[in-house]
């Protein structure tokens, strides 16, 4: 009997001894992870340059005779992994009412005074229906802001570049593109 008890518990201590050595065991796994990424440069969604308008209203001769200044919040939104530019030029050299026309150049366009999160150089461009830089090197980074100041200064808002024009709404387009250095 004896012997009976000795061998149930040398069994028993092997199926203990068993048991913790099959939980003590460990198991690894590896993966690898890979993080893909591309260069990219975007006018974001936001933008209020992206189908929105600017109207210059002149209804009184102190309009005429004055500075006129309408800013635009948000004007670029631009998202870029490399620094860049952004350059502007309008959509043809004249605003146009059917055949009367007023010229792009009377429309300087150049940062707020608050100007947003994006920096770099930024100019003030007389339009025209060429590129022109607007900011340059801007450094990169997501969602970064620019307010825009559209100036029809009086010295052309007295002249006869809108002095003497008939009556009506004068249209052209402004293309903003940005640009990785």
């Amino acid at each position: 009997m004896k012997k009976q008890i000795a061998i149930a518990a040398l069994t028993i201590g092997a199926i203990i001894v068993g048991t913790n050595n099959v939980q003590a065991q460990n198991t690894t796994a590896t993966t690898t992870v890979n993080i893909t990424l591309n260069d990219v440069i975007s006018i974001d969604a936001g933008s209020t340059a992206i189908g929105n308008t600017v109207d210059f209203n002149y209804v009184t001769a102190a309009d005429y005779n004055s500075d006129q200044t309408i800013t635009k919040a948000n004007s670029l939104k631009v998202t870029s992994t490399k620094n860049f530019n952004v350059k502007v030029k309008a959509g043809g050299a004249n605003f146009m009412n059917g055949t009367n026309l007023i010229p792009v150049n009377v429309l300087t366009i150049k940062a707020a005074t608050a100007a947003g999160t994006m920096g770099g150089t930024k100019s003030a461009v007389v339009l025209s229906a060429t590129d022109q830089t607007l900011v340059s090197n801007a450094p990169l980074g997501s969602a970064l802001t620019l307010n825009l100041d559209y100036t029809i200064p009086a010295a052309k808002s007295s002249s006869s570049d809108i002095l003497g024009k008939p009556a009506g709404t004068y249209t052209q387009t402004v293309t903003y593109t940005a640009t990785a250095l």
